[in-house]
């Protein structure tokens, strides 16, 4: 294998596992949300505005990775 199918590898786990792991960190904060809503309602505002900040930082996580992914497959600084 050459180093380009080592790059596009690499590009494939950043992407898919970054995809997997903010789908699962959304997921769990979406059913603790609920949980927490069901228990307090009047704090359904202010937990629902944590909620979404949280969604937007961990969505910014991903897309961290996707850029750096995308860093490797376009300008791969290891290739000579």
């Amino acid at each position: 294998m050459t180093d380009l199918s080592f790059v596009a590898l690499a590009c494939g786990l950043i992407i898919g596992l970054g995809a997997i792991g903010a789908c699962i960190g959304i997921a769990i904060m979406g059913g603790k949300y609920l949980e927490a809503s069901a228990r307090q309602p009047e704090l359904m505002n202010t937990l629902q505005t944590k909620m979404f900040l949280l969604a937007g930082l961990i969505d910014a996580a991903f897309l961290i990775g996707v850029g750096i992914a995308m860093l490797f497959a376009f300008a791969n600084p290891f290739v000579g």
